[in-house]
């Protein structure tokens, strides 16, 4: 499969950076990552294409989730109230 890489630019207010304290390069990462987790977080990517984006490893996006509050797990209530039913039933037939 070949891939392209794409470019893109961001336009921010004139002294941007200077008022939240960073470089530009480290404003485009801070920006990455801050798209990669929330695609992420809606389901748009997996964590490792949202890692790859971040530019870092899985387990390091992974890490990353936990400190911004993003679930690493991508279950809608209904979903979680189906794996509790069946956990529940299970627990019943072996008599716990």
């Amino acid at each position: 499969m070949n891939t392209v890489a794409h470019e893109f630019k961001f336009k921010t207010p004139p002294h941007f950076e200077d008022a939240v304290h960073l470089t530009p390069r480290e404003m485009e990462q801070q920006i990455l990552l801050m798209a990669a987790l929330k695609m992420f977080e809606l389901g748009k990517v997996s964590s490792g294409k949202a890692a790859e984006l971040a530019g870092m490893s899985r387990v390091d996006f992974l890490m990353t989730c936990g400190r911004y509050k993003v679930s690493i797990f991508n279950y809608d209530a209904d979903e979680v109230l189906q794996e509790l039913q069946s956990d529940l039933a299970t627990l019943e037939k072996i008599g716990l």
